[in-house]
């Protein structure tokens, strides 16, 4: 997938409201891409720094 333009620097992107991590590098299932450009559009999308998956579960994210 390409990542949306706000967060092309970033691999995982966490989306607030339900607390759960998509890596933008592994996404293949067009309503997953969808849900995730719709997340990136809105201000519930979510960054880590490091940029990892080990960050993300480490602030309460779930792989989604």
């Amino acid at each position: 997938m390409d990542r949306p333009s706000r967060y092309e620097e970033h691999r995982f992107l966490g989306d607030k409201r339900v607390q759960v991590v998509y890596d933008m590098d592994e996404i293949t299932d067009e309503a997953v891409i969808d849900r995730v450009n719709e997340l990136a559009a809105t201000s519930f999308g979510l960054t880590f720094g490091p940029d990892t998956l080990a960050e993300a579960r480490n602030r309460g994210y779930r792989p989604a």
